[in-house]
Order: structure tokens, then sequence, then C-alpha cells
């Protein structure tokens, strides 16, 4: 597989991840804040839970990625930082305006990021531990790939909720983004 298709596989989920964010954040929108909160019986029991779940694992990741060596100035100036007790199920928003601006400051930096990542970085060997403290080794493809599969994941957890609540999200398919 050439360098480029990598690239253009992870620039091709970088504006998919924003066009479906803004989507999800907006059909949220039509629930009061109490209905985002409410207990769903979801992994993370709400919404919001689980919406505040995706950012914390995209600042996890993001900072994974930072580390491996190579300069990504637009993942800088804070934007990663976390609480340092914050594990998967912090709230790290409780503030709903808050939390859909961080998601927009997350989304805007990850394609500028992905956008102007070398060709080799893919294929470059990240090192990391794990949130248990285990040291992990593995090709960055494996770790962006999962990246962008976490969000997804979770995202239609949320879509799910959401239809529960009587919102439709609309189609969230990747081949149907403008």
């Amino acid at each position: 597989m050439e360098d480029s298709a990598f690239l253009d596989n992870y620039r091709l989920l970088a504006r998919y991840n924003r066009w479906l964010n803004g989507r999800l954040y907006a059909a949220c929108e039509r629930l009061s804040d109490e209905e985002r909160k409410r207990d769903r019986g979801a992994f993370f029991g709400s919404i919001h839970g689980t919406l505040n779940h995706i950012v914390w694992g995209d600042q996890l990741w993001l900072k994974r990625f930072a580390a491996q060596g190579v300069e990504f100035p637009c993942l800088g100036g804070g934007l990663l930082d976390l609480p340092a007790d914050a594990v998967h199920a912090t709230i790290l928003h409780p503030d709903w305006a808050a939390l859909r601006a961080k998601r927009e400051q997350l989304d805007a930096a990850i394609q500028t990021w992905v956008d102007g990542m070398p060709a080799s970085f893919p294929f470059h060997t990240m090192r990391y531990a794990n949130t248990r403290g285990e040291a992990r080794e593995h090709p960055a493809w494996r770790g962006l790939t999962h990246f962008f599969n976490h969000q997804t994941h979770h995202r239609g957890q949320v879509t799910t909720l959401l239809a529960q609540a009587g919102i439709d999200p609309g189609v969230t398919d990747l081949a149907a983004m403008p």
C-alpha cells in the first residue's frame, strides 16, 4: 500500500469525524440539559457522559501521538491537558457549552494534525504506556485506526441514545458525507 493511501484514509476519517460530530451535537441541542444528562443505562450512563468519554479518549490518544517525537504544533497550547486523576468515565466538562466548544477545538486540531501529518508517521513505531501503566509498542497506523474507530463506536452509542429519546440525528454514513 502506498504511504499516501494511509494518509488519505485518515484525512477522510478526520473530515468525517468533524462532520458527524457537528451533526450529532446539533441533534443533542434538541434535548434539554437534563435529558442529555439523564442516565439511560449506557456504559457511560448518559449522552453527556458518553460524549465526555469520547473527548477524554481523543485527548488521551492525541497526547500519545504528540509524544512520538514528531512535532505537531496544532496539538499544543494546552489543548490536550487532562486532570491528573481523569479516567475513562470522568466528566471533564459538566457544562454543555464547554463540552461542545472542546469538541469543536479538538475536531479542528485533529483535521489540521492529519492534514499536515508526514507520510512516514503511520509507519512510525509508537511507544507509550496504557491507562494501567503497561508498556505498549506498535505501528502508529494501528493507533490511528483505533483512535478513529473508538470515536465511531461511541458515536454509535450516542445515536442509539438519541433515538431512544425521540431524536433522529439523520444520516450518519461516511458515504453520505458531502
